[in-house]
């Protein structure tokens, strides 16, 4: 299986995987490789490529209904990303609570990823607790 970072690296399947958590929080039953080529305005034949990568790192699951495949977010991947950032917040806090400064771009960095990481773990954790059997 590929590395979870590399994986997300590629902006394409981070498009894919935003759409899907999009979808997904709305509550429906997956979402069409057809719908995905609309909604990014990209090839079919990409986004299958990019649907093959995800599904083989467990970030999509898949549901066949004859002909068609409708793809959802499986979120339980990212928790490796979440792990690995971690301890970079917790030394930015303990910088930021031993009286560090941070320069004005820097702190305006560092606010701008901290609200990204909280608000896409909050949506992921939000979505994945809709599936039902959860």
């Amino acid at each position: 299986m590929a590395d979870i970072f590399d994986v997300i690296a590629d902006g394409t399947r981070r498009d894919i995987l935003q759409l899907l958590r999009e979808r997904g929080a709305s509550g429906g039953n997956g979402t069409s490789v057809s719908q995905i080529v609309t909604a990014l305005g990209v090839s079919q034949p990409t986004v299958s490529k990019h649907l093959k990568v995800l599904r083989e790192a467990s970030l999509v699951s898949v549901r066949e209904d004859g002909q068609h495949r409708y793809y959802s977010l499986s979120p339980e991947p990212l928790d490796a990303v979440d792990d690995w950032l971690f301890p970079f917040f917790a030394v930015a806090d303990d910088e930021y609570a031993a009286g560090a400064t941070l320069t004005e771009g820097a702190a305006h960095a560092a606010e701008v990823v901290g609200r990204a990481a909280a608000s896409a773990k909050h949506a992921v954790t939000s979505v994945f607790n809709k599936l039902p059997g959860r």
